[in-house]
């Protein structure tokens, strides 16, 4: 299976990468519209190109398309500005990790409890069972209770690094020397995955995102564990 494939085709598991879905039906549905439109217009001139050729100028369609791109642009730009306003948006996050880029894996730091944290490796090839993907499994998983609001702080230890999980449609730059901020929240339990969408180095496409989304009780549990 291929890795990449794997990771974008995963079904929408946050409200925002939803909501990015909807607009992105909406955008194609206007792009139609136009196509269909400026196709129809190309071929009646072509088929009739000597009917209005005493015709020098028309007013009131040079004042329909001037308006209709600017009505259009407002119908595109509205729903788009509200997506970027909801994903930048603070909710009073409940839970905060902090998510630390190295050459060439993840370090995730629960600081809200016991101070947990522990590194995250791509799996081998030959470690692998049969449930497991190629290139996405790692040995620790990062783990979320779902229907909790999230906030992720993100940095690096050397050169920069994408957390980036497309289901939930995050995308986090994790830059040495400062720290990046995003919430996220999931919507219903499950495995989900993602890559480092920065070219880091050599083994960039090694140092995938293995997200795990559970119950809040048995999140609770696996805290108390670790």
């Amino acid at each position: 299976m291929n890795s990449w494939m794997s990771s974008i085709t995963q079904d929408a598991t946050s409200p925002i990468m939803e909501q990015l879905i909807i607009f992105h039906d909406h955008g194609m549905m206007i792009i139609t519209m136009i196509t269909i439109m400026v196709s129809y217009m190309m071929m009646s001139l072509m088929l009739n190109k000597f009917i209005s050729r005493l015709l020098l100028e028309n007013q009131l369609i040079e004042f329909i398309w001037t308006l209709m791109p600017a009505i259009t642009l407002i119908f595109i730009a509205l729903p788009s500005l509200r997506i970027l306003y909801l994903i930048e948006e603070s909710m009073k996050p409940l839970l905060t990790i902090k998510i630390i880029g190295h050459q060439w894996y993840w370090t995730y730091e629960y600081s809200d409890f016991n101070e947990i944290e522990f590194d995250s490796y791509m799996k081998p090839t030959k470690s692998l069972e049969s449930t497991e993907f190629r290139l996405l499994d790692t040995d620790n998983r990062m783990i979320l209770p779902y229907n909790i609001m999230t906030r992720l702080l993100t940095t690096s230890s050397d050169v920069i690094h994408s957390w980036t999980i497309p289901s939930a449609g995050i995308k986090i730059d994790a830059s040495p020397g400062r720290i990046n901020q995003a919430n996220m929240i999931i919507n219903r339990p499950g495995l989900y995955f993602g890559q480092c969408s920065e070219i880091c180095g050599s083994n960039h496409s090694f140092m995938p995102i293995s997200l795990e989304s559970i119950n809040l009780k048995y999140f609770i549990n696996w805290m108390k564990k670790n």
